[in-house]
């Protein structure tokens, strides 16, 4: 699966995980991705969109 939202680039951010003695430990922030069906280049397409793309009106659904 790609990591990457089809309509504005969103990609995984890194960070850490914070213990109570804080320790620190690498994590990964993955986007809220969802493989929807939008109309790209006059062209209908399943690509995986982040659903602040959908909510936003940005990746229009083609049924």
């Amino acid at each position: 699966m790609s990591k990457k939202c089809a309509i504005c680039g969103k990609r995984p951010m890194v960070g850490n995980n914070v213990s109570h003695a804080h320790n620190l430990n690498k994590r990964r922030f993955m986007p809220n991705l969802q493989k929807i069906r939008v109309e790209i280049d006059g062209k209908r397409r399943k690509t995986y969109v982040c659903t602040k793309c959908i909510k936003s009106g940005f990746a229009k659904k083609v049924f």
